[in-house]
């Protein structure tokens, strides 16, 4: 009997990750399908010998490849779930999918968080604010949809009633960020498009989709403390922000590699946007 959701994954040369993902969710017997941009090892023989439905899509950013994934595949089933190739689903996890059924305890449920635990370097991040960290992953099909009012950050909206499973984790690891070059050329271009992205917010060119809340859902919640974000003077908040993951969130508990990782992710990253903003704003002046 086909479980009532389907998984999309996104992939780019995942010949490395997305072995370990379609395994842990096999034994579902879930329709399976994957939006690739352009990859050039294995990763589309791996996909095809798990019998996923495959489609093409240049790669611009995440919230756009999802959008143009969930759009695209013609998903039957009443649920979809959104993975990335780097995740894994556990055990507990796994039976909680398996026992799904779509009824009258979910009928007026628009979408549901998953419990993800974040690795660096073969070290699971638990503290610095890094866990619990609640992502919604599965969706109504044809009421979830992907927030393009971000340049980075990839996110699923629902409208209406949401609930979170804290039973069971996604295990998410990219390998490819064991060697540290990997890691800062792939951030040193995610600073590139949250600066445009914050910019562009200062313009008044974009707004959040998701409406801000102290007390709300997980997103509601991030949406709150980005606005709040927005707010404070550039260049001392990414020291701000780091002395906050290291006191107040206990970062200094994940030792020598989980300091590591809130050194670079929570400070390193952040001044890197807020030195690119300022140099995107004077190189505009100068156009002007």
């Amino acid at each position: 009997m086909q479980p009532p959701f389907s998984f999309i994954v996104l992939t780019f040369n995942e010949e490395q990750h997305l072995p370990r993902l379609l395994n842990s969710i096999k034994a579902l017997n879930a329709p399976l399908f994957i939006l690739d941009s352009g990859s050039t090892d294995q990763t589309l023989k791996i996909a095809t010998d798990f019998n996923a439905a495959i489609k093409h899509h240049a790669f611009e950013n995440h919230p756009k490849q999802w959008d143009f994934a969930i759009k695209n595949f013609d998903v039957k089933t009443p649920w979809t779930i959104g993975l990335d190739a780097d995740q894994i689903v556990t055990p507990e996890l796994f039976d909680q999918l398996a026992n799904f059924k779509d009824d009258e305890v979910y009928k007026d449920i628009n979408g549901i968080y998953f419990n993800r635990k974040n690795f660096f370097k073969g070290k699971w991040i638990k503290f610095g604010g890094y866990y619990p960290k609640y992502l919604m992953k599965m969706f109504r099909t044809g009421i979830g949809f992907s927030d393009t009012n971000e340049n980075m950050d990839h996110r699923f909206v629902v409208p209406g009633k949401t609930i979170t499973w804290k039973k069971g984790h996604i295990l998410e690891e990219n390998l490819k960020e064991n060697q540290i070059s990997f890691w800062i050329a792939k951030h040193n271009r995610y600073s590139d498009l949250v600066a445009e992205e914050e910019i562009e917010r200062m313009q008044a060119l974009r707004a959040q989709t998701i409406r801000p809340s102290i007390v709300g859902n997980p997103d509601q919640r991030t949406a709150y403390l980005k606005s709040l974000w927005w707010k404070l003077p550039r260049g001392l908040r990414s020291f701000a922000y780091f002395s906050y993951r290291m006191t107040l969130k206990l970062g200094f508990l994940d030792r020598k590699t989980g300091i590591l990782f809130h050194f670079l992710q929570g400070f390193w990253f952040r001044l890197m946007v807020d030195v690119k903003i300022t140099e995107k704003l004077k190189e505009r002046l100068k156009d002007d």
